[in-house]
C-alpha cells in the first residue's frame, strides 16, 4: 500500500509566499549594485516601518503551537516537509518529483548563495541536499529528523546556471538512508549521504491551525 505524503504543520500564507519571492530577488539585486542610489535609503525607511508596524501583529511567544498542551500565545507552526523555499527566503528554490525512491529535479542558485566568487557557498549545498533528501523521505511517505548528512565536494558548483539534482532512497530498519548527486551536464559538482530516522506520522505532536482573524 503507497504510504501518504508526510506533512506535519500548515501552509504558508499565499501573501508571505509572494513576499519571499520578491524578498530574494530584491537581495539578489541590492547585492549587485556597484553604488546606493537614494532609493535604497528610501527602501530600507520602508521596509523598516513596515517591520515595526507588522510586528505587533506577532504572537508574544515565538515558540510553535504545538501538542496537546499548545499555548495560544504561541506560533503557528509551517510545514516544512517540502519546498521550504517558497516561503521563506533564507532557503533555496528547486522543483522536484519523487517516485518510487527516486528524485529528480532542478535548482539554480542565485547571488544571494555566493561563497567563492561566482561559486554557490557550500553550507548552502548543504542546507539545499538536506531540503530535497527530507521532501523525497516525506513525498514517499516515511521520513524523520536528519541524524547525519554527509557532503562531498567534486567541483565548484556555479551560480546562475540550471543545474540537475537526482537522489535516491532506501529504508533500513530504523533508519532511512538516502544519497543526492547534483551535476552540470554530464559533471557531478557534489553529492551528499544523508541518514534519518524512520518515524511514524502518528507519533508526531499535533499541529494547531492557523487561528482566523
Amino acid at each position: 500500500m503507497e504510504q501518504p505524503k508526510w506533512t506535519f504543520g500548515v501552509a504558508p500564507l499565499p501573501e508571505v509566499v509572494d513576499l519571499a519571492h520578491e524578498l530574494r530577488e530584491l537581495t539578489n539585486v541590492m547585492l549587485a549594485l556597484e553604488t546606493a542610489p537614494e532609493e535604497v535609503g528610501a527602501l530600507t525607511a520602508h521596509v523598516r516601518a513596515a517591520r515595526e508596524r507588522l510586528v505587533r501583529h506577532v504572537p508574544p511567544d515565538l515558540s510553535p503551537r504545538l501538542g496537546a498542551d499548545a499555548d495560544p500565545g504561541q506560533r503557528v507552526y509551517i510545514d516544512h516537509s517540502r519546498d521550504v523555499g517558497e516561503f521563506n527566503p533564507c532557503f533555496p528554490l528547486y522543483s522536484l518529483s519523487c517516485a518510487d525512491d527516486r528524485a529528480d529535479g532542478e535548482v539554480e542558485f542565485p547571488l544571494c548563495y555566493e561563497g567563492p566568487p561566482g561559486i554557490v557557498h557550500g553550507g548552502f549545498l548543504a542546507v539545499f541536499f538536506d531540503l530535497v533528501l527530507q521532501q523525497l523521505n516525506c513525498d514517499l511517505g516515511v521520513a524523520g529528523k536528519t541524524v547525519t548528512i554527509a557532503m562531498r565536494f567534486r567541483r565548484p558548483t556555479p551560480l546562475l546556471r540550471r543545474l540537475r539534482v537526482s537522489a535516491t532512497r532506501k529504508i533500513d530498519g530504523d533508519r532511512i538512508n538516502a544519497v543526492g548527486e547534483l551535476y552540470d551536464g554530464a559533471e557531478l559538482l557534489c553529492a551528499a549521504e544523508m541518514s534519518a530516522v524512520a518515524g511514524r506520522l502518528e507519533n508526531l505532536a499535533a499541529v494547531s491551525p492557523r487561528r482566523v482573524s
